[in-house]
């Protein structure tokens, strides 16, 4: 069984139910959501001029290899009306693979672990919530560690709803 942890994410349309609407067909296609975060309201970070997003983090048990899963979470995307318009642009839904148990892999079309977290505020605030004391692969450094040291400083807050 494979340990991975996911970041959801999205500023466009009724966000909250995006992150629903992921989170359910994660459960259903690519394994068993163990834990999730609290919801965060966060500002856009590399394009922003733009609507806050609200980001979650997921611990997911799966049985699918790495590559598979991003396939899998590619569909969950479209199925969610993501469209690729520009980079860092506004999206319906986000998912990233974070972390895929201690594995370290560089493709064309994945690397994990994500090659930006350290750098993003809005990434490590809701894994630390989940997985404060993993050791990042690469880095060597827990998720709070890396939460501490983050050179991002834009707003990260619970979501209280609307």
């Amino acid at each position: 069984m494979n340990r991975v942890y996911l970041l959801t994410g999205g500023n466009v349309g009724n966000r909250q139910q995006y992150l629903y609407e992921s989170s359910r067909l994660i459960g259903e296609s690519c394994g068993k959501i163990i834990e999730h975060s609290a919801i965060y309201e966060t500002a856009p970070w590399g394009k922003t001029d733009q609507a806050a997003f609200l980001n979650q983090a997921l611990e997911l048990s799966c049985l699918l290899p790495a590559t598979d899963l991003m396939k899998q979470l590619l569909i969950i995307e479209q199925t969610c009306g993501r469209i690729r318009a520009e980079k860092y642009g506004p999206r319906t839904i986000d998912i990233d693979i974070l972390l895929f148990n201690n594995e370290i892999i560089q493709s064309d079309f994945l690397t994990i672990p994500h090659p930006q977290m350290a750098n993003r505020r809005f990434v490590l605030q809701p894994l630390n919530e989940i997985a404060a004391g993993y050791l990042h692969p690469v880095l060597k450094k827990t998720i709070a560690q890396l939460l501490q040291d983050c050179p991002d400083k834009l707003p990260v807050k619970k979501f209280s709803g609307i």
